[in-house]
């Protein structure tokens, strides 16, 4: 079970799943979850993926296999990036193809602004440049989570999160996925969510950038999205059809087709 300690008492696991040809040189993708998920989140994008690059998933910092952390754990942002950057370093790969889903691809922006000489392409799934408009939210979240627990939170609050589109099997599947999630883990990582804000940051980012979102996002408009996304020299924005702000969840087999063609051109 591949752990990697980034920082002391903190450590990460990730998955790598490879089936290029052994002969031939690969590229590295990393993927990055959202809240409350883990590198499971990115099961249906193996397949699409993993033919043609080393493709590994991480669980960040608390969350997935990772271990657990404490409510009063020093959540900070910085620190997140900078797991991703130890990560890709420990990898050996000169460069990485990096996506995140929600809250990894604002981590995965950041990664990118910061440390261009480790990201050869970037792809954001849903993934916003701000998340301040989630003050309104986390202090109820955080209240249901610790009078109810975890799961009564994820069921109550998924139907924003993942549209109207999904199955009930589908849904059942992201609910026990999300479930498993530590309460504190939560507890401190939802007040750190609020504080996040990498507007500012995204005019550094060099690497060739794929942003996709949603026509109903709940974590703002496509105009909103193409605010900042513009401001990304020579990125390119797709919007799908759905009222759900976790693409990657709602849409894979689409989202995964884009990020196949957006990193190896087929």
């Amino acid at each position: 079970m591949p752990m990697l300690e980034t920082a002391p008492g903190v450590s990460i696991h990730y998955t790598v799943d490879d089936f290029t040809d052994p002969w031939t040189p690969a590229p590295t993708v990393l993927l990055l979850h959202g809240l409350a998920e883990s590198g499971e989140a990115f099961r249906a994008f193996v397949p699409y993926l993993a033919r043609s690059a080393r493709v590994v998933r991480m669980d960040l910092r608390g969350y997935g296999q990772s271990p657990a952390l404490p409510a009063d754990h020093p959540w900070r942002f910085d620190n997140l990036v900078q797991d991703v950057a130890t990560l890709i370093r420990h990898l050996g790969a000169h460069r990485v193809h990096l996506a995140g889903g929600k809250i990894g691809g604002t981590i995965a922006l950041a990664t990118a602004a910061r440390h261009p000489e480790l990201v050869e392409r970037l792809a954001v799934l849903g993934g916003p440049a701000s998340l301040t408009n989630m003050a309104s939210r986390t202090p109820d979240w955080r209240a249901q989570i610790a009078s109810e627990g975890v799961r009564p939170w994820v069921r109550g609050s998924n139907a924003g999160r993942m549209g109207t589109r999904m199955t009930p099997a589908q849904l059942q599947w992201w609910e026990d996925l999300m479930s498993r999630t530590a309460a504190s883990t939560l507890e401190g990582f939802l007040q750190m969510v609020p504080t996040v804000d990498v507007t500012a940051e995204v005019e550094r980012i060099q690497a060739p950038t794929l942003v996709v979102t949603t026509t109903g996002s709940g974590l703002g408009s496509a105009d909103e999205v193409r605010a900042w996304q513009e401001r990304i020299q020579g990125s390119r924005l797709v919007v799908l059809e759905n009222d759900s702000y976790h693409v990657a969840a709602s849409d894979p087999d689409e989202t995964a087709q884009l990020l196949r063609g957006f990193f190896f051109g087929g």
